[in-house]
């Protein structure tokens, strides 16, 4: 990963963005009567990543953080090469076509990333074969050879004395940061731990590999992506994961469910350090 870093300007009149909704509710239980209440929940919303103009992909995230999350997903997706390819990030608010399900309090967002030709062009050259990647890395593909499935090496090394009591400690750590989470209970944390287990950063969002692109976008942002230190995700460890993790040259990857076989096999090739079910006194090193 580059370490120049110039972050990218971001828009003044970027807009006030709801992440949780309050909506009615009734609460039941096999001993009383249903009482009705109001209930905190996540926000949902359809986020599309235009790049000069041309929209690339369309998420469905929880609309916090989402300038890190543009400048993330297109770091990890290997679209820009170094947060200095960005040259700037508009967000705007947009109404969906008549007749779906667009919400008044959580519109339609579109990120406008101005960013350098060359960058522009090598997208352009990937559109051609690829209708557009997603955040589950497959979806959109048009055919078995396109699937990119190679690791991208990490050339950073796990700093000395992380091991698996480091790992949870962070995880000790991480239920307290999960501010959304803890009112509406639907979202994915993606945490940046120091190497002494304590967090440094913590992202949230509906969808794990958005968690995971905002964490990343914030480091990039501000230039401490090349600072010793592991993601923990409260997810289970899929391959999209490890993969925008050696992308960006992250050396470990922990998280709280276990992984697959596809990944744990491009971690053991691309050396990336993965801990799966990492729960209580307990964790298992698979890479």
């Amino acid at each position: 990963m580059p370490s120049d870093m110039n972050p990218p300007a971001i828009a003044d009149d970027t807009p006030s963005l709801s992440s949780l909704l309050q909506v009615p509710v009734w609460r039941e239980s096999r001993t009383a009567e249903a009482r009705e209440d109001r209930d905190w929940l996540a926000a949902e919303v359809p986020v599309a990543l235009v790049f000069n103009g041309i929209s690339h992909a369309v998420m469905m995230a929880t609309p916090q953080d989402l300038e890190d999350f543009a400048l993330g997903f297109s770091l990890s997706e290997g679209i820009l090469d170094a947060p200095a390819d960005c040259r700037g990030i508009e967000m705007r608010q947009v109404a969906l076509p008549a007749g779906s399900a667009d919400d008044p309090e959580a519109p339609a967002i579109e990120l406008h990333l101005d960013i350098a030709n060359r960058a522009f062009m090598r997208l352009k050259e990937r559109r051609r074969s690829l209708t557009g990647r997603t955040g589950c890395g497959v979806c959109g593909i048009d055919s078995l050879g396109a699937l990119d499935l190679l690791p991208a090496p990490s050339s950073t090394a796990l700093p000395a004395g992380i091991d698996v009591k480091t790992v949870l400690a962070a995880f000790d750590g991480l239920n307290a940061l999960q501010q959304l989470n803890a009112l509406a209970g639907s979202l994915h944390a993606a945490g940046w731990a120091r190497p002494d287990g304590s967090l440094a950063e913590v992202l949230e969002d509906v969808g794990r590999h958005n968690a995971l692109d905002k964490l990343l976008g914030r480091l990039a942002r501000t230039g401490r992506l090349a600072e010793p230190g592991f993601v923990v995700m409260s997810s289970r460890g899929s391959y999209e994961l490890v993969r925008k993790c050696t992308r960006l040259g992250v050396p470990a990857l922990a998280t709280i469910s276990a992984p697959t076989t596809l990944a744990v096999r491009i971690a053991r090739e691309g050396g990336l350090a993965l801990w799966g079910l990492c729960r209580r006194d307990k964790a298992v090193r698979y890479a």
